[in-house]
């Protein structure tokens, strides 16, 4: 019998990124990890489907871990995210909508930058001495969708949830690599959690 559940969610397409990194190497992780089932979810990018969305994943699945995949025009690295803003939102999303509170999450939370619990700076000392692909903290998520899903389930729960932007495919890496890498971080954040 599983341990558990852990969710992943990666984005669809948007802009000038017609086939998503993000969902593209979720996709290719395993249906198990460490004994934990994985729910792969993709996730267009939608305010409003993320309202609706993520609140009902986490009380379906009860997960012990939530890791957001989202692309980054600018990463050359797998990138851990360290925090989310609560407002600040005005980007249009593909639908061409921005969130219904105006630049404000909808997540039910009064606190405006919620810290990510897991100790993302470990896992990307991890991977940098033991994996290929390289990796690095980020103090910005960008404020548009990535940054929006990571505050809803940082909103939810603080240590189980985390952010990591992927770089467009093959620059440098494929998607077999990103899942390789993705996979790993994933195991860091695990062993974390078994270790509170």
């Amino acid at each position: 019998m599983a341990a558990g559940n852990i969710i992943v969610t990666g984005f669809g397409p948007f802009g000038e990124h017609r086939i998503n990194a993000s969902w593209e190497c979720v996709k290719q992780l395993p249906q198990e990890i460490d004994g934990y089932n994985v729910i792969k979810e993709e996730i267009p990018v939608s305010y409003d489907t993320i309202d609706k969305k993520i609140q009902a994943l986490w009380k379906e699945f009860n997960p012990e871990l939530v890791v957001h995949v989202g692309v980054s025009s600018i990463a050359n690295k797998i990138t851990l995210e360290t925090c989310a803003y609560k407002e600040g939102y005005n980007r249009r999303d593909v639908h061409g909508n921005y969130p219904k509170n105006g630049t404000q999450c909808s997540a039910d939370c009064c606190e405006n930058c919620i810290q990510v619990g897991v100790n993302v700076n470990d896992i990307s000392n991890h991977l940098n001495a033991t994996k290929s692909v390289k990796a690095c903290v980020s103090v910005d998520a960008g404020r548009y969708l990535c940054e929006y899903v990571l505050f809803t389930s940082l909103s939810l729960d603080k240590d189980k949830a985390m952010f990591i932007h992927v770089p467009p495919l093959g620059k440098p890496y494929t998607e077999q690599e990103l899942a390789d890498g993705v996979l790993e971080v994933i195991r860091c954040a695990l062993r974390q959690r078994k270790q509170k």
